[in-house]
């Protein structure tokens, strides 16, 4: 499964349910990398960063510290 079913998120057949889960958290993980780029892009600090997460700047820094995610 590459994108979300709605419907398969929802199923009682916990191997269609699953797989949703795997799809959601691959979706999440994404979008996260792709806005904490983002934000760094635009000059955010690190703590700025972990804060929204909920995170400690520390956590979110090990793992998006690597150049691609650095401010040049």
């Amino acid at each position: 499964m590459d994108h979300l079913d709605l419907d398969a998120a929802g199923s009682t057949d916990p191997d269609v349910g699953l797989r949703a889960v795997r799809s959601l958290r691959v979706l999440a993980e994404r979008l996260e990398a792709l806005q904490v780029e983002n934000a760094r892009r635009l000059g955010w600090s690190w703590q700025d960063i972990a804060e929204r997460l909920g995170v400690s700047r520390q956590a979110v820094h090990k793992k998006y510290g690597s150049s691609r995610t650095r401010r040049s």
